[in-house]
């Protein structure tokens, strides 16, 4: 039995998978810049841009489980680019702060991402930017909410309904 869905979903859908490989460079995995991928150059970033950051709203920044965040951050800290420090109000909670090292490989990092972003700018025309972005803005909020829509959990059980084929109703989002 051959499926056919909607041109739009179609198009939905090769639109997100498409998204998805173009963005595997942007990947945990993939060197970057200075052997940092992005995902620790978005820690680096987060910790420079508050001087210091818990551990336990770092995981929440990077939508990632706690024990992932740590593996993430231990890197960095054995490369002496961050320092943790026990917090001064909970002794249990983490602070994360750069060292001096860490501040000048942050800077030398921006220097890398100038020139990826003015790649990906200059492949837009100038007079399309603001459209192209603001348009991409509210395709990412779509996604991220369809996503924090969805059911909780890692495993999904073969055969059990778990909700993600349940469309809302019609009348659930009158905007549409």
């Amino acid at each position: 039995m051959k499926l056919t869905l909607p041109p739009v979903s179609q198009e939905v859908f090769t639109l997100i998978g498409e998204l998805s490989r173009a963005l595997r460079c942007c990947q945990q995995e993939e060197a970057f810049c200075l052997d940092l991928t992005l995902s620790k150059i978005f820690i680096l970033h987060s910790i420079a841009g508050r001087g210091k950051i818990q551990l336990a709203e770092l995981h929440g920044l990077l939508s990632v489980e706690k024990s992932t965040t740590t593996r993430m951050v231990s890197p960095l800290i054995r490369r002496g680019l961050v320092v943790q420090e026990r917090a001064e109000h909970d002794s249990r909670a983490l602070n994360l702060k750069l060292t001096v090292r860490g501040e000048e490989v942050y800077q030398t990092v921006w220097g890398c991402l100038a020139e990826f972003i003015d790649t990906i700018q200059d492949q837009i025309p100038r007079a399309e930017r603001k459209r192209v972005f603001e348009g991409t803005q509210v395709f990412l909020k779509a996604l991220q909410d369809a996503c924090k829509l969805r059911p909780a959990g890692k495993r999904k059980l073969k055969g059990v309904n778990h909700g993600c084929c349940r469309r809302p109703s019609k009348n659930s989002n009158p905007g549409v």
